[in-house]
């Protein structure tokens, strides 16, 4: 029992103390309560009262620029205002201009109005004047036709041909001594009058070879190339992209390909296939790449032995490479290597009597066509001239080298007097005859035409174009064509072929008169 009350005791204790701490607390809590209450009291106060002086700062602040605003709209009233006046005061003062203007048009227009009836006056008189001097002009022109035997017409004529006789021929002879002035020039005049004379213009053509022949020793091989079903030429012709023709013509073969390179790869890949005598598909096509690598190897080789040649030092090895490309393209049926080896030649002479770095004329003759081996399809949209250029800059050449380069054919400005060098020396080794093939119709048609020229003049009595067409020979009547018209011929006929014919080279026109005296002995 003892226990029970003193655990009863405990417990109550334990309760007694629980209730007495939340008591505490949550007096504790009221008064905190309570405390905040003020103290927001206290923040809406202060709050009222900031709120209260920015009001204020914000009315005076407004007053203020409402004051500010005010007096510029003032101002800029007043300055309004005295534009107004000025302009007012300008209209008046033209209004008296223009009155003061049209007091005078009227003076004027009394004035012009007595003028006018003394001119009528004056103009009545002046017309019997001339009607009385028409008359007498008439007779005196009735007396001067009695007199000369020819009419007024027929008399201007023949002043009007005689005077166009003296013009012309004062004309050709003042032409001539104009140019002979031009020729007794200075000597480097002379030379650059010499190399803008030998300078051409020629439209762009290829007639390039694009057909190879491959002899064969029988027609037996022709089987064994064709491969059954086709697949040996097919594997070859897809392998090199050369067209292989097998027909009726006899021992041979024919390889068609616009590029040179391809063709001699398929030639050389037949040749050795026909001596291994192993034809199938797997074997064309490793000989295809031996020989595609050889002919690269060849290439290179060409190009140094070129470069070595011609004495040229520090060409890049690219450079080198398009050089040995050259060989197997062509210009015209002329070989571009060839070309290009004969234009460098011909450049270091020229340069070298010019006073000229012939070391550099031969480096741009050389490479002045690189740019006809193009080594994409972009290429090939770009003019040659302009690629080569391109090119040359790219691999480190002198400005010197790439402006003759890019302005041969006149894609660019000349800057440098090796530019027409370059271009006359390019011109040489072109229109040489037999050095490029032209198309027979047009060839036929250039010496028809120099011809039918030389035709139109009077007093021509033959023309012949020989020395394809390097000459046109013209025969004049010895009766019509006097020798000093005969000299001013020529020069007519050399402008005229000058001004309407497109040629490659220079053209000499020789005019001949001779007379003869026939006589018969019985």
């Amino acid at each position: 029992m003892e226990t029970n009350t003193l655990l009863i005791g405990a417990v109550l204790g334990l309760v007694v103390g629980f209730i007495g701490n939340k008591l505490i607390e949550r007096y504790r809590l009221s008064k905190q309560i309570e405390d905040s209450k003020e103290e927001s009291k206290r923040i809406l106060e202060i709050a009222k009262q900031e709120a209260e002086s920015l009001k204020k700062n914000k009315i005076i602040q407004a007053k203020e620029k409402f004051l500010e605003l005010k007096t510029e709209h003032e101002k800029i009233i007043f300055s309004r205002e005295n534009k107004i006046k000025n302009i007012e005061s300008e209209i008046l003062e033209k209004e008296k201009e223009i009155s003061s203007q049209l007091s005078q048009q009227k003076n004027l227009n009394t004035q012009l109005k007595s003028n006018t009836d003394d001119y009528e006056k004056k103009l009545k008189v002046l017309e019997k004047r001339t009607s009385e001097l028409d008359k007498t002009r008439k007779e005196q022109i009735k007396q001067l036709e009695i007199i000369a035997g020819l009419s007024e017409e027929n008399a201007k004529n023949q002043l009007m041909d005689s005077i166009k006789k003296d013009a012309e021929a004062d004309a050709l002879v003042y032409v001539k001594e104009r140019m002979e002035e031009a020729e007794m020039t200075v000597q480097q005049d002379a030379k650059k009058i010499i190399i803008n004379t030998i300078q051409r213009i020629g439209a762009e053509e290829a007639i390039d070879n694009t057909v190879s022949v491959f002899h064969i020793e029988s027609d037996d091989l022709k089987g064994r190339i064709i491969g059954r079903e086709g697949r040996n030429i097919k594997a070859l012709e897809s392998a090199t992209g050369v067209e292989i023709i097998v027909d009726d013509t006899p021992e041979a073969i024919i390889l068609s390909c616009f590029d040179s390179i391809r063709r001699e790869i398929a030639r050389m890949s037949l040749h050795k296939l026909v001596k291994d005598g192993r034809i199938h598909p797997a074997r064309i096509e490793d000989v295809v790449k031996k020989t595609e690598k050889q002919i690269e190897q060849e290439i290179i080789e060409v190009g140094k032995r070129t470069v070595i040649d011609l004495g040229i030092h520090g060409l890049h090895p690219e450079l080198i490479k398009i050089v040995g490309r050259m060989k197997y393209r062509s210009s015209y049926g002329q070989n571009l290597l060839q070309h290009s080896k004969e234009v460098a030649k011909l450049s270091a002479i020229m340069s070298s009597e010019l006073g000229i770095d012939p070391k550099l004329a031969k480096r741009a003759g050389l490479l002045h066509d690189i740019g006809k081996v193009p080594s994409s399809e972009k290429d090939v949209e770009t003019p040659h001239a302009i690629l080569g250029m391109e090119w040359s800059e790219k691999y480190g050449e002198s400005k010197e080298v790439c402006n003759a380069i890019g302005a041969h054919h006149d894609e660019i400005e000349m800057e440098f007097l090796l530019s027409p060098i370059i271009q006359v020396c390019d011109a040489i080794s072109g229109a040489r005859p037999g050095a490029r093939r032209q198309v027979l119709d047009s060839y036929i048609e250039r010496l028809k035409n120099l011809e039918e020229i030389a035709f139109e003049f009077k007093g021509v009595q033959k023309a012949y174009a020989i020395q394809a067409g390097r000459e046109l020979r013209v025969i004049v009547e010895s009766e019509k064509v006097s020798d000093e018209e005969a000299s001013n011929l020529s020069f007519q006929i050399s402008q005229k072929i000058q001004t309407e014919m497109t040629y490659p080279g220079q053209v000499k026109v020789t005019v001949i008169r001779e007379t003869r005296a026939v006589n018969i002995a019985k």
